[in-house]
């Protein structure tokens, strides 16, 4: 191989890189202020088979195209492809998933609401909904009793609870419990109704937004299927490919590509909902609060 293939290549696998690195930008990221870490209870995302093994697939991929091909160019954009096509295209899955897990919050408040109704106090009533806890949030609620079987002040259990769910929906409920809990008053379960009522409202509301913002993603996946598609085809016909067979036609290729895929990033991006700001902050709770 010779050195200009080898320091092509090498410029290649750079400039994937930062491809990598501009589609990471995009992707929503929870709030980085930091926190004490006796709050943290932060259930990690379960990664499945393919989380575990796609760099090692892309970069196999990547370079069976580039020995077969002899240009290094094209073993990047396999490579490419494989890691972040599965990216740009979850976008429904992880908006799907977001309202699931609001909807469960709704749910959870009204079962929690028809617990305290019996009469028990408010940690009782937690462990207790720790039974019929929706499967979306049953980690975090699971979290938020065992931290109150283990003896933590009520208020600051309640406030990792909200850091789990992470949603200005989930604050709202949690705001209310602190309320409830600090004056221990006999209208906590009507609060709480009132509040799953406002939650089921911004459940429909964000249902709506993802049914209009469905239609942007599924051209820009209809887009990105066919463009694959014409590639894999073209890619068959040497004499369609002649011309990125120089040093010139691999960095032709190259921009190419990246504007194709910043072009799907941007409307990705442009698909995405910004998250709401919070109402609980991640900070240790206010004086007066229990110790």
């Amino acid at each position: 191989m010779s050195t200009r293939a080898l320091m092509g290549g090498l410029a290649g696998l750079l400039a994937s890189a930062g491809a990598l690195i501009f589609i990471a930008g995009f992707r929503p990221r929870p709030d980085q202020a930091v926190r004490s870490t006796s709050l943290t209870w932060r259930r990690r995302p379960v990664k499945g088979p393919w989380d575990r093994w796609r760099w090692a697939v892309a970069g196999t991929s990547g370079l069976l195209v580039w020995l077969l091909s002899g240009w290094p160019i094209p073993g990047v954009i396999v490579g490419t492809t494989i890691v972040g096509l599965p990216v740009l295209l979850s976008t429904s899955r992880v908006a799907a998933q977001g309202i699931a897990r609001v909807e469960a919050v709704e749910e959870w408040t009204r079962r929690l609401s028809d617990i305290l109704v019996v009469g028990v106090g408010l940690e009782q009533a937690i462990t207790t909904s720790l039974r019929s806890v929706p499967e979306a949030i049953r980690t975090e609620v699971a979290a938020l009793a065992a931290r109150l079987s283990a003896r933590w002040p009520t208020e600051t259990a309640l406030r990792g609870f909200a850091d789990d769910l992470g949603d200005a929906a989930g604050d709202l409920v949690v705001a209310s419990l602190i309320l409830g809990h600090r004056r221990r008053g006999p209208g906590l379960a009507r609060a709480l109704t009132a509040v799953a009522d406002s939650v089921a409202e911004e459940v429909a509301m964000r249902r709506r937004v993802e049914a209009e913002r469905a239609r942007p993603r599924a051209t820009a996946r209809a887009v990105t299927l066919i463009t694959l598609g014409v590639v894999a085809v073209g890619a068959l016909n040497r004499t369609y490919l002649a011309p990125y067979g120089t040093p010139l036609g691999q960095l032709v290729l190259l921009a190419v590509t990246a504007m194709f895929v910043g072009s799907l990033t941007w409307m990705r991006a442009l698909t995405l909902s910004a998250p709401q700001p919070r109402l609980l902050s991640r900070t240790a709770p206010a004086d007066g609060a229990d110790r």
